[in-house]
């Protein structure tokens, strides 16, 4: 059985937003072992999920799969924020106020 190992103050590593609720014990063991091992908390939650999905032999074989390949390459490796135009930019500008927005519907 492999074991994990966290390197002691080891913890600039480039980051993604993932939220997520856990059970309050394993948080509190989290900030125990980012404590001893003098690293940030999302460091220690990385090492940990890094070394928990390497340990998953199916999903091991899943990753290195031709399908999972697909999904990787197809997938937004970014997610871009849609730009929104306020709705005063998209009404038409030369109708005057009181007349009825149905007749252009």
């Amino acid at each position: 059985m492999s074991k994990l190992k966290l390197e002691h103050g080891v913890s600039r590593i480039r980051r993604a937003k993932l939220q997520s609720s856990i059970d309050q014990t394993i948080a509190e063991n989290i900030e125990l072992l980012a404590q001893w091992s003098n690293n940030e908390t999302h460091y220690v939650v990385n090492e940990l999920l890094r070394f928990a999905l390497t340990q998953e032999e199916d999903f091991q074989k899943y990753k290195a799969s031709p399908a999972a390949k697909a999904t990787q390459s197809v997938g937004p490796s970014k997610v871009q924020p849609t730009p929104i135009k306020p709705a005063i930019e998209a009404a038409p500008k030369s109708e005057p106020s009181s007349t009825s927005s149905t007749a252009h519907a």
